[in-house]
């Protein structure tokens, strides 16, 4: 019996375990679920004898130690900041290790000794980072079979509500992952990019009054705003000479220019406490970044500082989350951006009955035999309910289907590793089909000028 041991298992762990259990008895499996929380899952696993959870805590030592010696390989699903923390008792233990968050500075400064080991750290395999590198790998490997240049390369992904559920809301979003990580993204740095060779920096308080639009065959509009930092992956991809090279994420059209408010306003600031939180209204909130005016109101102070209009669908939208309401917020010594969230959070989560949607989009210019050529390719995920969602789906199935490639030898790369090899993405790709997980990509050439 090959143990499995899983490490954190929130909301994007539901497909995961899934098809551990789905697959334990044809595989030999037996698998581990451990977390701090897990009485949710309870109902999921209750009758399927290949898979128990434990309640665990990451900073037990002790208790760590004995799961994972006791493991054939780990899965760790936890915060991206606590990875170090299981990657160093795999290290020691000699066992594997998957997860789905970025390679951080502290994890590929283990890289040496991880390969020392022969161990396999395989990183980046969730959804993006992830889905990302396994669909573009592919197509710029093809690309470059054909003996034909990359010149450009742009990349999109966003976790968004499928259109039929996006319903009276004018933000046409919800949170379907973290909601701390949608309040402060694009912050800490300007996003880094190159756009017809020459490298471009957008500064946060820019970011979201620059975006690109995207259609996508069936679904519609959306709008592109730059990831932080694109040119990570030029050398990654083979792609250092490109022309052109962008990451970034997707919403709808007219989400970026109404969120550009909250950040102009100064609402999803992260770095200070705002004293008698506890106390404040959703009105005194917004009203904390207003200059002081005995007549004006809350309302025409903000259409004043932004400029826009009273009858604008950005004061629907503001309106729609009942920020004028002098409803209390309840949270002590709070930042800006933790307010912001709590605000958000009650108009942003998914109903019982929603269903979300997860989009990535390529863009691939090349030349072959002195043409320009163009391969655009799009995935659409819609999920299947609140436990078996699009973000469940991308995230966990990638992770599985991994975690099963490296027991069975499959993936036989040490070292600290991210999929962008053909070895690797190839029959993870062929998998995810199954699923329902597919890019389909259209050619476009352009005429010869």
């Amino acid at each position: 019996m090959r143990k499995i041991l899983l490490i954190g298992a929130g909301k994007s762990s539901s497909s995961l375990i899934k098809y551990l259990m789905d697959n334990a008895e044809q595989e030999n499996w037996s698998t581990t679920v451990a977390d701090i929380f897990i009485e949710h899952l309870n109902e999921h696993i209750k009758d399927n004898s290949s898979i128990k959870a434990i309640k665990f805590d990451v900073f037990n030592q002790k208790q760590r130690e004995s799961e994972i010696i006791n493991s054939d390989i780990v899965i760790s699903l936890l915060p991206a900041r606590f990875h170090i923390i299981v990657a160093k008792d795999c290290l020691k233990l000699k066992k594997n290790l998957v997860t789905a968050s970025y390679v951080s500075p502290e994890l590929k400064a283990m890289e040496q000794e991880v390969k020392n080991a022969g161990l396999i750290f395989l990183n980046e395999i969730g959804l993006d980072p992830g889905l990302d590198h396994l669909s573009a790998m592919k197509v710029i490997d093809q690309i470059k079979e054909t003996g034909s240049e990359m010149i450009g390369f742009e990349s999109f992904c966003g976790g968004l509500v499928a259109p039929e559920y996006e319903k009276d809301n004018p933000w046409k979003y919800k949170f379907t992952w973290n909601p701390r990580n949608v309040v402060i993204a694009a912050q800490g740095s300007a996003a880094k990019f190159i756009q017809a060779g020459k490298y471009k920096y957008i500064p946060y308080h820019k970011i979201f009054r620059r975006t690109e639009v995207i259609e996508i065959e069936g679904y519609g509009k959306f709008q592109g705003y730059a990831n932080r930092d694109s040119l990570t992956y030029c050398d990654v991809y083979g792609l250092k000479d490109v022309k052109t090279f962008f990451r970034g994420t997707l919403r709808r059209l007219g989400f970026c220019r109404a969120w550009d408010m909250f950040v102009q306003l100064g609402m999803t600031d992260d770095s200070y406490i705002l004293d008698n939180s506890e106390n404040m209204t959703y009105r005194d909130f917004i009203n904390l970044f207003l200059a002081y005016d005995i007549i004006d109101s809350v309302e025409l102070k903000v259409q004043h500082y932004l400029n826009i209009d009273q009858d604008s669908d950005l004061m629907e939208k503001l309106e729609w989350l009942d920020l004028f309401k002098n409803i209390k917020i309840g949270l002590k010594n709070a930042t800006p951006a933790q307010i912001l969230q709590h605000i958000l959070e009650k108009k942003w989560t998914l109903e019982p009955e929603d269903k979300d949607m997860v989009i990535m989009w390529h863009k691939f210019d090349y030349m072959e035999l002195g043409q320009h050529k163009q391969i655009q390719s799009s995935m659409v995920v819609i999920g299947d309910n609140q436990t078996y969602t699009a973000m469940a789906k991308t995230v966990g199935l990638p992770v599985a289907i991994a975690t099963k490639h490296i027991l069975n030898g499959i993936i036989n790369k040490t070292g600290i590793i991210i999929p962008l090899t053909k070895d690797i993405y190839a029959p993870i790709l062929d998998e995810l089909a199954n699923y329902g997980i597919n890019f389909n990509e259209k050619k476009i050439e352009f005429q010869k000028i």
